[in-house]
């Protein structure tokens, strides 16, 4: 689902029109080493009236590389694409920069001053600069330093600024186009992090979007290192400064178009042609991030760049909303954890030592798979163990007393014949209650149901796999939450009852919360069934339905079923009727 995007193209005037040719532009490259820039591989084929084109049909002009032919076209399109970039209202431009420049330097053009403090620890590529160029690009940064003091950390600035200004006529427009990409306001997606926080953030929904994406290459880095958080925290220098600039100039092309969400979709794309271009038992004993940042430096003998972005497109990710709000969800859990929006770097470090755990269901080893399973934000804290049927007995209401107030938690059932199984689940036990007499699910897509012994496999929501199943909800129909439905499946007037295939829906969530991440209320799902999460009863809890049940316990926790159900379109998770030797459920510091 693509959701709406951050940036307006409007239909320019008869005074504004202005055509786009090949024809060198005034100004155009003197910033530019032309021994080291790379030949366009094709004639451009730009139509001359292309700000006049629908947003759409120029989305998809820029992923066909309809400009990618000319350098000098590139430079006429990229101020008039920039110009119609939502931005605050106050915002830096040429005429700023002049002033500024000349107070800070002075007539010399060679500055003795220190590069902005944002920048420390981020790369500053160069690409295809002339020593004149790397000179103009230090002084736009440290301009943009003293203009925007609020920057704490921004390790894609620096490199933006350097393709800006491959394409720009002189140093002022290059600013003022960094500027109002850096004072985007544009709702739910923007362009440039601008603190420690917001790009830890990002790296968490990175890490989460290829755990439900990538589930291979997701699986292949879990068994090769410690610390998958560090990994998946150097995903945007894949692109920048790691891609070559023939393929980051293409992705600058549609990244202003798209904002942020581009990214995510090449760097999935990126970590898919890993995948492909590697063995597992090569990669035993290897140092994972330089391994991946060695793939991109030489992707061109991996696949095309029309290829890349081919593919790139070619994921389902979830609209821009949702991935805000995923994005928000992991900037609150860091918070948590003591990061600030002025803090520069870490000073502790995030990833959780699983060294200490014990359990007597899964090793360390197991445990620290399942981890790397679960979202980002909750994979910050250590697990902390809530409820064992060898130390609270096989009681259903101490479980219930023991996992209420817990969100989320994860479930592991070892039984009699040794085969391990589990849930993710995303919601407080508590919420079972608000169904009254009636037994409801409850939980978001997040959820997800897995084996560990004999075999480790996940099995995610359906509409994650399949998500043409379902439409987002139209932007007016999410400004509230909408009404508890009026017939429940399980009502009296359905013979089956209370049969656990036939409960209520979940219902909506308390005004004045951010709304979850996967909550089912932001898309219209096929059936009921695509959405049966978690359920709890005085009679057992069931994980999964439509069909049958994912996993379902008695009220006694010694005996369960496993089934294929629609929510997760999973197979049986172990034998299909099964004993209890051991239950835990974990929870999170």
């Amino acid at each position: 689902v693509l959701g709406s995007s951050p940036v307006t193209i409007v239909v320019t005037s008869e005074a504004d029109t202005w055509d786009i040719d090949t024809s060198p532009c005034r100004g155009c490259g003197q910033f530019v080493d032309w021994d080291k820039m790379p030949e366009p591989q094709q004639p451009a084929q730009i139509p001359r009236d292309i700000l006049s084109r629908p947003r759409k049909e120029l989305k998809r002009l820029a992923r066909e590389g309809c400009w990618a032919g000319s350098h000098a076209g590139r430079a006429r399109l990229y101020p008039r694409l920039i110009q119609q970039v939502s931005c605050r209202l106050v915002t830096p431009d040429a005429l700023v920069y002049g002033d500024v420049a000349a107070r800070l330097f002075g007539k010399p053009s060679v500055s003795s001053h220190p590069l902005p403090e944002f920048l420390e620890g981020c790369p500053l590529p160069t690409y295809c600069l002339s020593p004149h160029g790397v000179t103009a690009l230090k002084k736009i940064l440290i301009c943009v330093g003293a203009l925007f003091p609020d920057i704490t950390h921004s390790p894609l600035l620096p490199a933006l600024a350097a393709l800006l200004l491959h394409y720009s006529e002189d140093e002022a427009q290059c600013f003022e186009s960094l500027s109002r990409l850096v004072a985007s306001n544009a709702p739910h997606g923007g362009y440039i992090d601008q603190s420690f926080l917001a790009h830890q953030a990002s790296c968490m929904t990175f890490g989460d979007l290829a755990n439900k994406h990538c589930p291979a290459a997701h699986k292949l880095i879990a068994g090769a290192a410690e610390n998958v958080l560090e990994v998946y925290s150097e995903w945007l220098s894949w692109l920048f400064p790691g891609l070559p600039f023939g393929y980051a100039v293409r992705v600058l092309d549609v990244f202003l178009l798209e904002g942020q969400k581009v990214l995510y979709r090449i760097a999935l794309a990126l970590l898919k042609q890993f995948r492909l271009s590697v063995s597992p038992a090569g990669l035993q004993g290897s140092d994972i991030k330089a391994e991946l940042q060695a793939f991109v430096r030489n992707i061109a003998q991996h696949v095309t760049v029309d290829k890349l972005l081919e593919r790139a497109f070619g994921i389902r990710l979830f609209s821009r909303k949702e991935i805000w709000l995923l994005q928000m969800a992991n900037r609150k859990a860091l918070m948590e954890r003591g990061i600030t929006v002025v803090q520069r770097r870490p000073s502790f470090h995030l990833a959780v030592d699983m060294q200490k755990f014990s359990s007597s269901t899964v090793t360390a080893q197991e445990m620290r798979l399942v981890w790397s399973w679960i979202p980002e934000r909750f994979s910050l804290f250590p697990p902390l163990l809530l409820f064992s049927t060898s130390e609270d007995g096989c009681s259903l209401q101490r479980f219930y007393t023991c996992c209420e107030g817990y969100e989320p938690t994860v479930l592991l059932i070892k039984t009699t014949e040794g085969e391990v199984c589990g849930a993710f689940l995303s919601s407080d036990w508590s919420e079972r209650k608000k169904s009254g007499a009636t037994s409801g699910f409850f939980g978001t897509g997040e959820c997800f149901v897995f084996t560990v012994r004999p075999e480790a496999e996940r099995y995610e929501w359906v509409l994650i796999k399949k998500p043409e199943l379902a439409k987002a909800v139209p932007r007016s129909r999410q400004r509230s939450p909408s009404p508890a439905p009026e017939s429940r499946l399980g009502s009296s007037r359905d013979s089956r009852g209370s049969s656990p295939n036939h409960l209520a829906v979940p219902s909506p969530q308390r005004r004045g919360r951010l709304s979850p991440f996967l909550a089912i209320r932001h898309f219209l799902l096929p059936s009921k069934t695509a959405s049966m999460f978690m359920s709890g009863s005085r009679d057992g809890i069931v994980i999964g339905g439509g069909g049958g049940q994912a996993l379902s316990l008695d009220a006694s926790l010694l005996w369960g079923r496993t089934e294929h159900c629609e929510t997760f379109d999973n197979p049986p998770l172990c034998r299909e009727n099964f004993q209890v030797q051991l239950l835990e459920v974990w929870g999170f510091q």
